[in-house]
């Protein structure tokens, strides 16, 4: 008699399968910037050629009779596989090119692209072929949304139920359905995401910067990455190029279903959102604080104060990890205050990473509530959330992850140290990876890279930065020795 319990390996390397023809035609997208500047074409056509034909032999070979379901178990290693799958293909361009010699390094530059982390190993940009700073944008743009939340919008062309993936890529909070059915759901999310690109690659042309510099850095601001064209990143522009990237870094950071609901006009969704509302008002206070420090102590004048402090704030808390000032040379208590922004994250249901302020509320709120108890034993006091009950389950889950989430970053911190790291450098990489941020402080600043780190550390940050993506539970649950027990 079969066991049901049995890992479905087919409808998994099925799914990675798909998802490498998809990653060969984003790859193609780049070669009319190859083809514009007079670069080789080599590159990116035969790293799609050889990605798009392991895809589709593939699924040739496995052909159409075989089990359709997708259950918990595949949906967990077919999320957490994905992002190696992908990532270790997309670095074809970077090899092929002799952009990036090292494979690990091409690694961990991919890996950062897809996660949006942002963290780099490049010390002169600028001097990269264009159409290979496309396809390290481009890394950024199709792991913003999820790669899977793209996948479950055209399993159904495959004939598999998405469902189960939708719960391995955001585990405990999912964001709500804006439609029965959740592939109509991943679609929404991918149809807004496309318009807010469009929509800055437009505004910011009208500006100072050509095509191709809006077309990355809008790739780069809606996935909340942080890969720039310039060795100065967004300093390199001018005010209005940095106030428009602050608007989309603020929708990016935005629960997407709120958008949704904005475009339809339902304005007492958003304005009543609770998240919403401590976003906004985190941003707003973080701003004043850091603009009257700048203009007291740093004399920068106060519309510059204000940009800076607001560009700074609105990128560290979207973990978007742009940069136009090196906070780091800032009085200390005002890049301590910026540090302590990268525990936050932006809004469950963005493309934003870090903990999420939705988590910070639920804990904060149930904290509160417990005093209550302990006054009132007998009394049941449950946590809202936007008027509604929130389930025991869930705020189990919001323990839980904070619990794993502050282990991982010690043991991020001790792993980093006890390979010779300064325990500044040690924190500040730790966080910038585990929260998907970019920059961090001490020797990962925001005017530094990684390319310092021996390859073992670079290895493990990339690590972290899988870990972060996906929120802690799938990777670890991969991880554990119950997963594999039939």
């Amino acid at each position: 008699m079969p066991n049901k319990n049995l890992i479905n390996w087919t409808i998994i390397v099925r799914v990675l399968s798909f998802l490498l023809i998809m990653e060969a035609g984003f790859m193609l997208t780049g070669l009319p910037f190859a083809w514009f500047y007079d670069e080789s074409l080599y590159p990116l056509l035969l790293s799609a050629l050889f990605t798009g034909a392991i895809g589709l032999i593939v699924l040739l070979r496995i052909g159409k009779n075989y089990k359709k379901n997708i259950g918990k178990r595949e949906g967990y290693l077919i999320v957490a596989l994905t992002w190696i799958v992908i990532s270790f293909f997309g670095t074809l361009p970077f090899l092929l090119s002799g952009a990036i010699s090292s494979f690990t390094d091409a690694f961990f530059e991919t890996m950062s692209g897809l996660t949006t982390t942002g963290a780099s190993i490049l010390n002169d940009i600028e001097s990269m072929p264009r159409n290979i700073l496309y396809w390290r944008s481009m890394t950024h743009w199709i792991g913003g949304m999820g790669i899977i939340v793209l996948t479950v919008a055209i399993l159904p062309f495959l004939g598999i139920g998405g469902m189960q993936l939708m719960v391995a890529e955001m585990p405990g909070l999912q964001p709500d359905k804006l439609h029965p059915r959740i592939t109509a759901t991943a679609k929404r999310f991918w149809g807004i995401y496309v318009i807010f690109t469009v929509a800055e690659v437009l505004l910011l042309w009208l500006g100072e910067m050509d095509f191709f510099d809006s077309v990355n850095h809008s790739f780069a601001t809606m996935a909340t990455g942080g890969f720039s064209t310039r060795n100065n990143s967004i300093a390199a522009f001018g005010a209005y190029s940095q106030y428009v990237i602050i608007l989309f870094m603020i929708f990016a950071g935005t629960n997407f279903t709120l958008h949704y609901h904005a475009l339809h006009r339902q304005f007492s969704k958003v304005r009543h959102n609770q998240e919403f509302r401590v976003y906004l008002a985190i941003i707003a206070v973080a701003t004043v604080y850091v603009t009257v420090n700048l203009v007291f102590f740093m004399d920068l004048g106060l519309e510059k104060s204000f940009r800076e402090a607001l560009f700074t704030t609105v990128s560290i808390l979207t973990t978007t990890g742009f940069v136009t000032a090196d906070y780091f040379v800032w009085p200390y208590f005002i890049w301590i205050f910026i540090f302590s922004l990268m525990f936050v994250g932006g809004s469950a249901g963005s493309t934003g990473g870090g903990i999420k302020i939705v988590r910070h509320l639920l804990l904060i709120k149930n904290s509160w509530l417990e005093l209550k108890r302990a006054i009132h034993p007998q009394a049941i006091i449950p946590v809202k959330y936007n008027h509604k009950t929130v389930s025991k389950e869930i705020i189990f889950n919001v323990m839980a992850f904070f619990l794993i989430y502050v282990l991982s970053f010690a043991s991020g911190v001790f792993v980093l140290a006890l390979i010779g790291l300064d325990f500044e450098t040690s924190i500040g990489a730790t966080i910038a990876t585990l929260g998907n941020i970019g920059p961090g402080i001490a020797g990962v600043g925001p005017v530094e890279n990684y390319a310092f780190f021996t390859p073992f550390a670079k290895w493990f940050l990339s690590f972290l930065m899988l870990l972060g993506r996906l929120e802690l539970f799938t990777v670890l649950i991969v991880l554990s020795p119950a997963f594999w027990r039939h």
